[in-house]
């Protein structure tokens, strides 16, 4: 069956979702709140509106009345999917997913107070004072969190008194949407942080990718690489806190599930309830599937009965070095073509700024991860978006 799919938000992710869908045979219209994004840059149709105007949305879902409502981003009007859900469409992968999981309150809170999954400890705060008062609740150092943001936007990392202010400016700085309020969350001395990417279905058959590892700075991962090595049983304490998580909030898809892995034991971090951006990693062929295959399958009830590594990878992101308006200028694909075994993917974002992400290098094979990651950086470093 031909799908009409709204898809809600139009990234890089978002564009890697398109193409899947696409060679399934679907027909998708991007949205978001910008022109030439990279997603409409592949779908059938496109809207550009801001959709944290409820009455814009539900204008674009009778327009265009779609079978499936797929968002991909935190900043969208999500209590709307309640009464589309009640209407007949099929929003991805559930209406109380999307709305738990574009707030990390909601979720935050179904996982530390509803089911009892290890966390840090965490307090909310709404105002400087109350985010002084937090911190001395969480003690120092700590991190804090827009309730809503993307991509580590936001967050930072107090250390001292003096870093308060600054962080709450940069929290709300930082924020999608119009929510202007922070988590501050106890700062975990982990070992190694992962993303495990779960696949719910329609048939009930939960699978787990190989678990990645990845590296941040400024908030937003900088590389990632699959498999993560790491304990058995620590594997199995993340899959089981996944799983029960994923259960809870209902629906088919591919969710990106952050853990950290300490001495004590596995912390339940975040959870993304579609395509992660450490994932990207699966676009060097590690797995039977990647990521966005996975998610386009789990969307149109295609059974996926066992997912499979097939290779190392790596994954090391491309980032602009200035701002500009119009479409960049991208040099050094030459040189990069010529690293073995690598690959590189354009998103084609119609302006830049800096640190923006723009592309990804990738790197597979059989060696060791460490030795992918570091080919991954070197086609990184030699692909230049001005």
């Amino acid at each position: 069956m031909r799908n009409k799919i709204l898809l809600l938000g139009s990234g890089e992710l978002g564009k890697e979702v398109v193409i899947a869908l696409q060679r399934l045979g679907q027909y998708v219209i991007a949205v978001d709140s910008y022109p030439n994004a990279p997603a409409m840059q592949v779908a059938h149709d496109f809207e550009v509106i801001n959709m944290l105007d409820g009455d814009a949305l539900d204008e674009i879902v009778k327009k265009h009345n779609p079978n499936i409502i797929v968002p991909e981003v935190e900043s969208i009007r999500t209590e709307r999917f309640y009464d589309y859900e009640k209407q007949g469409f099929k929003v991805v992968p559930s209406a109380k997913a999307a709305n738990f999981t574009m707030n990390r309150k909601a979720i935050r809170d179904l996982a530390a107070i509803d089911l009892k999954i290890k966390t840090a400890k965490y307090k909310y705060a709404t105002s400087y004072e109350e985010l002084s008062d937090a911190v001395d609740f969480c003690g120092m150092p700590c991190v804090v969190k827009p309730l809503m943001s993307s991509s580590g936007k936001g967050q930072s990392v107090i250390r001292t008194h003096e870093d308060i202010k600054v962080s709450w400016e940069y929290a709300i700085e930082g924020s999608r949407g119009d929510l202007m309020e922070v988590i501050v969350e106890e700062f975990v001395e982990f070992d190694y942080e992962i993303t495990l990417l779960t696949l719910t279905q329609d048939n009930n058959n939960t699978l787990f990718c190989p678990p990645i590892g990845h590296r941040q700075e400024r908030g937003d991962y900088q590389e990632s690489w699959q498999p993560m090595t790491m304990q058995a049983s620590h594997l199995q304490d993340a899959q089981n806190m996944a799983k029960e998580v994923t259960n809870a909030l209902g629906g088919s898809g591919i969710w990106g599930v952050e853990f950290f892995i300490a001495k004590d034991g596995v912390y339940f971090s975040e959870l993304s309830p579609r395509p992660h951006d450490t994932g990207m990693v699966t676009l060097a062929n590690t797995q039977n599937y990647n990521e966005f295959e996975l998610h386009a399958r789990a969307i149109l009830g295609i059974p996926v009965p066992e997912i499979n590594l097939l290779k190392n990878g790596a994954s090391a992101v491309i980032l602009a070095n200035s701002e500009k308006s119009d479409f960049p200028q991208i040099t050094g694909t030459e040189k990069a073509a010529l690293i073995e075994n690598t690959d590189f993917k354009i998103f084609g974002k119609p302006s830049t700024r800096k640190y923006r992400r723009m592309a990804v290098a990738l790197a597979y094979g059989n060696g060791s991860t460490d030795e992918l990651v570091n080919k991954a950086k070197e086609v990184a470093s030699s692909i230049s978006i001005d």
